[in-house]
């Protein structure tokens, strides 16, 4: 298993429409069979950043999503709005709630 967490950080007033976004790439991924978690959310006291919880079978899978058709024009919509990123913690996720425990490997 491969996980990310990660934030990014709209334009003033945007935050919004980057969560809208994001949330879409969710949905795209919902047909990713290799993606077991993709957890979009808010922290209220910052408006414009957007958090991301990702787990995939490997690292391989996850970059292979940057690449699909769908996934990429949101990346290209997106982009402009995004005037920075958190760091990126790459993770190797072991179970809990929401987790498959068979999908758990390595």
């Amino acid at each position: 298993m491969f996980g990310l967490v990660g934030s990014l950080t709209a334009a003033e007033g945007r935050g919004d429409e980057l969560e809208g976004y994001l949330l879409e790439a969710s949905r795209e991924l919902g047909q990713v069979s290799t993606c077991h978690l993709y957890l979009v959310s808010r922290v209220p006291d910052e408006p414009e950043v957007v958090h991301v919880v990702e787990v995939w079978d490997d690292e391989g899978a996850h970059r292979a999503s940057l690449e699909l058709a769908a996934v990429q024009r949101l990346i290209s919509r997106a982009r402009p709005i995004i005037v920075g990123m958190g760091d990126r913690v790459g993770l190797r996720p072991v179970g809990g709630k929401g987790l498959d425990p068979t999908a758990t490997s390595g």
